[in-house]
C-alpha cells in the first residue's frame, strides 16, 4: 500500500498534523498567540513519522492581555527585538499553506490536529483565523486527537515529558515549553503510539 493511500485510509480521510502553541495566558480570545508550530505526519502501517516541520515567533495582536505568570512560565518576551516575530496573519497563512499543500499530497480530505491538551491549541488556532480572516483553514474544526488521553492509554502518563519518556523518548527540561520543541516531541510520541497499535494489530491477524 503506498504511503499516501494508507494515511489518507488509516484516519478516515484526515491527515495528522501535530500543533503546539505558547501563548500569554489561557483564554484564547484575550490572551495572545506567541510562538506556534506544527509538524505533518506520514508514513506507511507501522512506520509513520514525521515529515515537515513549520514554526513561527508571532506579534502579539493590538489589545492582547499579556499575562506575566504566562511570561514567565514560557520564558518569552513578547517584545524581545530579536524573537523574529511575524504578525499572526502570516504565521497562520505560513502554517495553512503547507498543511493544506500535504492534504492534498496524501489524499486526504482535511487535516487533523494532534496535541497534548489539543482543544487548547486549537481554540488559539481558531481564534487567530477569526481575528486575522485567513481563509481555508485545513484542520477540521473541531475534532482532534489529543495525546493526553492517547499516553493515558498506552503508558499509563499524561504529562508530556512523563509520557515521552515512557515511550522512549529524550526529554530536555531546557526546551521544554518552546512550541517547536514541544511539537515534535509531540510528533514523535503520536506516532509511537499509532506504530505500536498498528504492529500488535497486524501481530494479532486482523
Amino acid at each position: 500500500m503506498a504511503a499516501s493511500s494508507y494515511i489518507s485510509g488509516r484516519f478516515r480521510g484526515f491527515l495528522p498534523v501535530v500543533v503546539d502553541v505558547e501563548t500569554s495566558g489561557f483564554d484564547a480570545g484575550r490572551n495572545a498567540l506567541l510562538e506556534i508550530a506544527a509538524v505533518i505526519i506520514g508514513g506507511e502501517a507501522g512506520m509513520l513519522r514525521p515529515l515537515a516541520t513549520h514554526h513561527f515567533h508571532v506579534q502579539p495582536f493590538v489589545g492582547a492581555v499579556l499575562d506575566p505568570a504566562a511570561l514567565a512560565f514560557t520564558g518569552i518576551d513578547p517584545h524581545h527585538p530579536l524573537r523574529g516575530a511575524v504578525p499572526e496573519a502570516e504565521a497562520l497563512a505560513g502554517l495553512f499553506r503547507p498543511i493544506r499543500a500535504a492534504v492534498k499530497a496524501a489524499a486526504c480530505r482535511r487535516a487533523i490536529l494532534v496535541g497534548h491538551n489539543a482543544a487548547f491549541d486549537l481554540a488559539f488556532v481558531k481564534a487567530a483565523e477569526q481575528r486575522t480572516q485567513i481563509k481555508n483553514n485545513p484542520f477540521h474544526l473541531f475534532s482532534t486527537f489529543d495525546t493526553v488521553s492517547l499516553a493515558g492509554l498506552a503508558y499509563g502518563e499524561t504529562v508530556l515529558a512523563k509520557a515521552a519518556q515512557a515511550a522512549g523518548l529524550e526529554w530536555d527540561n531546557r526546551q521544554a515549553h518552546s512550541a517547536l520543541y514541544d511539537a515534535q516531541q509531540t510528533a514523535e510520541l503520536f506516532c509511537r503510539i499509532v506504530n505500536r497499535w498498528d504492529f500488535h494489530f497486524a501481530k494479532a491477524g486482523r
